[in-house]
């Protein structure tokens, strides 16, 4: 085949759409070729190049992950797993679909070309593809970094044909595929607006204009300096108290004399202290996650001060469910879990590790500890049946599971205890770690789920360690479980309409 031979151009023969096609596609390449572009020729040549085997996106979402906002850090995950899918099936399926040859060069200055051109076959492109995806995915989660993300993206895809390495239909496509494969890992993964608690039932709360009549405690032990000193600057009029862990409680009584709306910063330990004065005394609450987990106010829709603040100045709140526990003369309540046997162990030697080796890997070293441990399950009698039981875990609300996501709570007013037995017998890892991947399967051998408003347990041994919300403490005997329903007023941001906003 002579080397003048153009194998963009369309062919002759009975194809005259798809002639056309290619034709206007050749003619676009040739306008971008052509025209002058200020400033971009030491910009998109760089950006291309920048982003090969997804550098780019990558440096961009541990950028995101830096700014330690959980919306954030889940916008950043939600845009590798689409780049991730993106880049999988143009590698196996488009490139080996359609082997479309690559643009000739010569309509393209010389200063636009990149140093190194690509080998592989032009359509689609997986630069684009890329881009599309991790921009989309971000999108997906977070409207605002995602804004921030796409015109970096559409520089990504504009700068394949600016530099002659794709034809225009060749971004496009790319881009197309991309979008849709974030699409495709929201629909395995949900994003968290897709399964936003319903904001019911609407409370009568305060406006604080400001902040006004809010008294923030804020456990300095769970590292909230910056999520308190946002709160300050956002909201001038709020007093702020910060303590240690031990003073918490004691600041808390404190705060609860002068407050119109109680309000607190920490995990979920903390939070239930709050809660617990909040209930007694008759305050609406405000929950600033300041913790590690921060199950309570995740669930509820609150995620870091814009939120909070939004919901405090409009006066937006709900009325949520409470569970409570009494065993003889002991009472406590729980906001998210109740649980006895091998879960409570097992956050004893998380505490006895973590000040030694951190939180993360505190976890990991107790699980193993306590699961390797030679011991025998609980007895008790549920429900009228007496049996051996590895762990009973009770919820504060249903949790559900979509895709392969994991579980969390839909409705906080749901006026249920989601109560998950694994019973006992040989070989506890495996039987709890069966009933961690079941979800809300109901029945097994090994494990049993059901959803109740109340329950009782008899014949536990007085001093079996029990946990609830993060904290531990003993039995005194028999033990009950029930919900308060809608005995909680807490702030939370909604919309006209009643969702969250």
């Amino acid at each position: 085949m002579s080397p003048d031979v153009d194998l963009t151009a369309p062919t002759p023969g009975p194809h005259p759409v798809r002639n056309g096609f290619l034709r206007l596609d050749q003619r676009v390449f040739e306008a971008v070729a052509a025209r002058t572009w200020p400033g971009a020729d030491p910009l998109l040549p760089r950006l291309s190049r920048g982003a090969n085997h997804g550098v780019l996106w990558f440096a961009a979402a541990a950028a995101l992950a830096a700014s330690r906002t959980p919306r954030a850090r889940r916008a950043a995950a939600r845009g590798l797993a689409s780049l991730g899918l993106a880049s999988l099936t143009i590698n196996t399926l488009g490139k080996r679909s359609v082997r479309r040859p690559r643009p000739v060069l010569d309509p393209v200055p010389l200063v636009r070309q990149l140093k190194r051109q690509p080998i592989t076959t032009s359509f689609p492109s997986g630069h684009a593809a890329s881009a599309a995806a991790f921009a989309t995915g971000v999108a997906l989660e977070s409207p605002a970094w995602g804004a921030a993300v796409a015109p970096v993206a559409a520089a990504v895809a504009l700068s394949r044909v600016y530099t002659g390495v794709h034809f225009p239909s060749d971004v496009l496509a790319g881009a197309a595929l991309g979008a849709g494969a974030a699409l495709a890992v929201r629909g395995m993964v949900p994003t968290r607006a897709q399964h936003t608690p319903p904001a019911r039932p609407r409370a009568d709360v305060p406006a604080l204009a400001g902040g006004e009549g809010l008294v923030m405690v804020a456990n300095v032990g769970s590292g909230t300096s910056d999520r308190v000193r946002a709160l300050c600057d956002a909201l001038p009029h709020a007093e702020v108290v910060e303590c240690e862990p031990e003073d918490v409680p004691a600041e808390l009584e404190k705060a609860a004399d002068r407050a119109r709306v109680l309000g607190v910063c920490g995990g979920d330990g903390t939070v239930n202290a709050a809660a617990a004065l909040a209930l007694r005394r008759g305050l609406p609450l405000a929950v600033l996650p300041g913790g590690t987990l921060n199950h309570f106010a995740y669930d509820l829709g609150v995620e870091d001060v814009r939120d909070l603040c939004r919901a405090l100045e409009r006066g937006e709140g709900v009325r949520v469910d409470v569970g409570r526990f009494a065993s003889g003369g002991q009472r406590g309540i729980f906001l998210n879990t109740f649980s006895l046997g091998v879960y409570p162990e097992l956050v004893r030697e998380r505490e006895r590790w973590s000040p030694r080796i951190g939180g993360w890997p505190a976890g990991v070293v107790a699980a193993v500890r306590v699961l390797r441990a030679d011991r025998h399950p609980l007895e008790a009698e549920v429900r009228g049946r007496k049996r051996p039981l590895w762990m009973l875990f009770a919820g504060n609300g249903t949790y559900h599971r979509r895709g392969i996501a994991s579980g969390r709570r839909l409705d906080l007013a749901d006026g249920q205890l989601d109560v998950r037995v694994v019973h006992g017998g040989r070989w506890p890892a495996v039987r709890l770690l069966s009933a961690a991947l079941a979800g809300p399967l109901t029945r097994s051998p090994a494990h049993a789920a059901v959803q109740v408003p109340r329950l009782r347990l008899s014949g536990v041994a007085p001093g079996t360690l029990l946990a609830f919300d993060g904290e531990l403490t003993e039995t005194r005997g028999d033990l009950t479980l029930e919900k308060l329903l809608e005995a909680l007023t807490v702030y939370r941001p909604l919309t006209g309409d009643g969702l969250p906003s």
